[in-house]
């Protein structure tokens, strides 16, 4: 291949990469975090969001956001912290929008989580309050979970 032809070769997949880049994912996309018709759907009996305290072992979630009056898009974050040298396991993350029936948010946020908690930037979420259940394991394989209340303003 000659010094030209190589050099052409290298402008042509610099331009396709940048535009497959640009069309494919836009600078600041936001992600549907909860639909507007899984919003509608009834609210379990009786839940109520809980924060389990007490002396455990097991990994701590914590709410980084603020969960009141919140405008969509959102920056949802959550922190996990792990205790006794143990790590905590990205695969065994589980959030779950607490519904009749519960709807599995985990597929959602998958690419947003790290050992280190769920960091996800431009999450959609529809008008109202919000039960999200989220569970983890470490790799002593104790579990953690918490749930709280999103209330996202109009």
């Amino acid at each position: 291949m000659t010094v030209r032809n190589r050099f052409l070769a290298t402008i042509f997949l610099a331009v396709s990469v940048t535009a497959f880049a640009s069309s494919s994912m836009p600078a600041h996309a936001s992600h549907v975090l909860i639909t507007e018709e899984e919003s509608k759907l009834p609210p379990p009996r009786g839940a109520v969001a809980a924060d389990r305290r007490g002396i455990t072992r097991g990994p701590k979630i914590d709410v980084v956001m603020p969960a009141d009056n919140v405008h969509s898009p959102v920056h949802f974050q959550l922190k996990f912290e792990s205790f006794g040298g143990a790590k905590i396991d990205p695969d065994s993350v589980k959030v779950t929008y607490l519904r009749t029936p519960n709807v599995d948010l985990t597929p959602r946020i998958k690419p947003f989580v790290q050992p280190t908690g769920i960091d996800m930037p431009d999450a959609e979420l529809p008008a109202g309050d919000h039960m999200v259940r989220v569970d983890i394991k470490d790799s002593d394989g104790r579990v953690g979970s918490t749930s709280f209340v999103l209330k996202v303003a109009p």
